[in-house]
């Protein structure tokens, strides 16, 4: 088992960390970030994650195709290659990845894999602490859902929830924890205009992330 190290970061070095901004989109060198206040709703590439249960076709290779789920690990187990990690990664980053393990392996010279999600894991976030309606929220899976929409669905914060010191944790590639410690009420109620923390507010979620709202300090 990996051990999870955490680490809180300032808000440009978690964005940069999670290749995120408001609206999950880097902007170019030298251009603008979307305006926050954008009603475009991103659609994001398919993901795949642990339990999604995959189909692998290989074209004229009929004995290579199966069927199988992403395991805890997020590898799936293929024909003569064995496991090949996939979690993470789009549907077409995963097929490169699958004809690379055979052409590596010198199985088969120019294969040509189609994958297919036969049935999706859920999409959840975990909702914790000081907000009206703590829980496990979905996520929609190609439809960006961002931090502050998370917080409404939970209710918003109570009273003696500590709103400005949001904490988001996420599970990174390497088995890292990476914290980060957000403004969301100032950013809810319109009183922040930095860019910086307006992107961080509304940081898009992904499956797994866990979200602590703290009891404010009296």
């Amino acid at each position: 088992m990996r051990t999870q190290r955490t680490t809180i970061l300032e808000p440009a070095a978690f964005l940069a960390a999670c290749g995120l901004l408001a609206f999950g989109l880097a902007p170019a060198r030298g251009q603008e970030a979307p305006p926050s206040q954008s009603d475009a709703k991103p659609v994001l590439p398919y993901r795949i994650i642990t339990n999604d249960r995959l189909g692998v076709h290989m074209f004229q290779e009929d004995d290579m195709s199966i069927t199988a789920r992403v395991d805890s690990r997020g590898d799936i187990p293929l024909n003569l290659v064995g496991d090949v990690h996939l979690a993470g990664q789009t549907l077409e980053e995963a097929e490169k990845t699958i004809e690379d393990a055979y052409i590596k392996g010198q199985f088969i010279r120019h294969p040509k894999v189609t994958l297919t999600v036969e049935e999706t894991a859920p999409r959840e976030v975990s909702v914790q602490g000081y907000v009206k309606n703590p829980g496990r929220f979905s996520l929609a899976i190609e439809t960006a859902t961002t931090l502050v929409e998370i917080i409404s669905k939970a209710g918003g914060f109570q009273d003696t929830g500590w709103g400005t010191h949001v904490k988001v944790t996420r599970i990174m590639p390497d088995g890292t924890a990476k914290t980060f410690e957000v403004d969301v009420d100032d950013v809810m109620k319109g009183k922040v205009k930095d860019k910086d923390r307006v992107q961080a507010a509304n940081m898009i979620l992904e499956p797994g992330d866990t979200i602590y709202v703290p009891e404010r300090i009296i």
